[in-house]
């Protein structure tokens, strides 16, 4: 499946710059949907913090209501399958683009940090797919040009690999990817 590339003004930027409005995004990666009750659950906060934080992500656009589910006033969320690279394009040229593109990057950082200190603490659930993860490092030299094209390749395969979650096979497990190429910035001194 070929996920859209979506772009930001810097309002939408700053909805996405927001430590828990990230680990919201992941949590309905992994889960599929939930209510603001079972996000305030998973993350011991209110439901009227998370259905506020649910709203600002809709009106950002990643994610969406699931009509099909609604009972009332009960709204159910999903993500909206996005490729949310290019994130600051649109944004670029609008003062304090940098600042908040900068804000975001840390906190998407802290959230992959957190992420994996849960898993490396806690015994894995499925023995299968524990026994199938990876924990892989390397170096490579490259130019500009090289790592974008390594970038693409690796978005190619990550993509052929998502599946709607009607589509997905009842033993597949929801596995975090991460990816992070950059140059690299020496020893410290």
């Amino acid at each position: 499946m070929s996920l859209p590339e979506r772009q930001f003004d810097l309002r939408g930027l700053k909805a996405l710059a927001h430590p828990l409005r990230q680990r919201i995004l992941y949590h309905l990666a992994f889960v599929g949907s939930a209510n603001s009750t079972e996000v305030a659950k998973a993350f011991s906060e209110s439901t009227g913090v998370t259905s506020y934080h649910l709203r600002q992500l809709a009106a950002a656009g990643v994610i969406e209501e699931e009509t099909s589910r609604r009972r009332g006033r009960e709204r159910w969320w999903r993500i909206v399958p996005l490729d949310l690279r290019g994130l600051t394009a649109e944004a670029s040229t609008e003062p304090r683009a940098d600042a908040v593109t900068a804000d975001l990057q840390w906190i998407r950082f802290d959230r992959d940090q957190k992420l994996i200190t849960r898993h490396l603490a806690q015994a894995s659930v499925d023995p299968a797919i524990e026994k199938a993860s990876v924990f892989s490092s390397s170096a490579a030299h490259l130019t500009p040009d090289e790592l974008v094209s390594f970038t693409e390749e690796f978005v190619t395969l990550l993509k052929r690999y998502w599946r709607n979650p009607e589509d997905r096979p009842a033993e597949a497990s929801p596995v975090a990817v991460m990816l992070y190429a950059f140059p690299w910035p020496g020893e410290p001194r």
